[in-house]
């Protein structure tokens, strides 16, 4: 009994049609099909984001198909045969079927071929060698593929060692795939491989590390996958700096933030964190992000007054200060929710006097302004930002310092 992903709002749209009528016209019907996470996902009943599609046709005549049939194509990555088909303003990366001639566990030289074979024996994991045809008939070269996405088994194409061989960011991708998709244990044999191999992972740009590692904490409940990974060490090679997992637990129960997950992985250290960050290469406001949510300021717990917490969102600004609050519930400190509520309704008011104000009462423009506007503001806050009497408080700072 063959399996289909017919019916697919993604499979029958007309954008996606006028893709496969296109290269089929070109390379005769069969000669391409749809792979990877788009047939896994619907098999699923999962969201399906990126089609891509593997074609018999090389680059060439990918990029002359779609053009004779209209649509855009952009050469992204013709060295390794790939081309992106724009129909209808959606992206479909099609790639011509490829096999490994030469890898160094970063990169792979490769050669064409029309062996669907060939090409499913170079991915990662039988489950994303998956092909469907146009009409939506799934394809299962491997032949585990479909029991593995039926089963929540993450399995290695053909031996595990060699595919991590050929690039060590597929010990991260096991975990990862293992976070989104699976169930019950880890695959022994392929855990074993991520375990005696994950030495090569330092030869991996920051980059792939931190977009693997914020795609899988960004999975529904990654923690069964962070616990493996802590177990082979393969978390102590990703992140050196990882704490215990305890805060990191409790955090997957508050948020499915993955910034907020790392956050909790990290020590809690400004300074620290930034460095982390800045050697992963996040981007500016993810390193920013992490910093504030630990650095030194006003303290945020779940039990801190109305008032309290109204003062610390004005220092710190509503994320850094939900941020805090979020790290302080998962150590146990109390529900935020009330506090929450309160950061997500509350706008902090602006500062409601300048240095004109007190220029206009008299004082002279000097270093004194901005040491009165300063005392100014901590009495506001302080006073939970009152929104009268701000002449009455400035004549009372500026004869303060008159006497002083």
């Amino acid at each position: 009994m063959s399996v289909s992903v017919k019916g697919q709002p993604w499979l029958e749209s007309q954008a996606t049609r006028a893709v496969m009528r296109a290269l089929e016209a070109a390379g005769g019907a069969g000669c391409a099909r749809f792979v990877g996470g788009c047939v896994r996902n619907s098999l699923l009943g999962q969201p399906v984001d990126d089609i891509d599609i593997a074609t018999r046709l090389r680059p060439e005549q990918t990029m002359a198909a779609l053009k004779a049939a209209g649509l855009k194509a952009v050469p992204t990555g013709v060295e390794h045969g790939t081309v992106t088909g724009v129909s209808e303003r959606r992206p479909y990366e099609i790639t011509t079927l490829r096999r490994d001639v030469e890898t160094d566990g970063r990169r792979a030289v490769v050669a064409f071929t029309e062996d669907w074979a060939e090409d499913a024996a170079r991915r990662d994991f039988r489950l994303n060698a998956l092909y469907a045809d146009a009409a939506g008939t799934v394809f299962d070269p491997t032949g585990g593929g479909l029991e593995d996405a039926a089963a929540g088994r993450i399995v290695f194409v053909g031996e595990a060692e060699t595919r991590i061989r050929e690039d060590y960011l597929r010990i991260l991708r096991f975990f990862r795939f293992y976070a989104w998709y699976g169930r019950g244990e880890p695959d022994a044999v392929g855990l074993a491989a991520c375990a005696a191999l994950k030495g090569g992972m330092a030869q991996l740009s920051a980059e792939r590390v931190s977009k693997e590692v914020l795609k899988l904490l960004a999975a529904p409940d990654p923690r069964a996958a962070v616990r493996a990974m802590a177990e082979t060490g393969v978390l102590a090679q990703a992140l050196p700096q990882a704490q215990p997992l305890a805060l990191f637990e409790a955090m997957c129960d508050l948020t499915d933030d993955p910034v907020m997950r790392l956050s909790a992985l990290l020590p809690a250290d400004a300074g620290g964190v930034a460095e982390i960050a800045g050697g992963l290469r996040l981007s500016n406001a993810g390193r920013d992000r992490l910093a504030a949510a630990v650095a030194d300021g006003p303290t945020v717990s779940p039990t801190m007054s109305d008032a309290e917490a109204r003062a610390a969102i004005y220092r710190l600004g509503p994320r850094a200060f939900e941020d805090r609050l979020m790290r302080a519930e998962a150590a146990g400190r109390g529900d935020g929710a009330r506090l929450r509520a309160l950061a997500a309704d509350w706008t902090p008011p602006k500062m409601p006097v300048g240095g004109r104000d007190l220029a206009r009462l008299g004082l002279t423009p000097g270093p004194k302004t901005g040491r009165l506007l300063k005392a100014f503001e901590d009495g506001w806050v302080a006073d939970d930002f009152p929104a009268e009497g701000h002449e009455a408080r400035l004549k009372t700072l500026i004869a303060a310092a008159e006497r002083g």
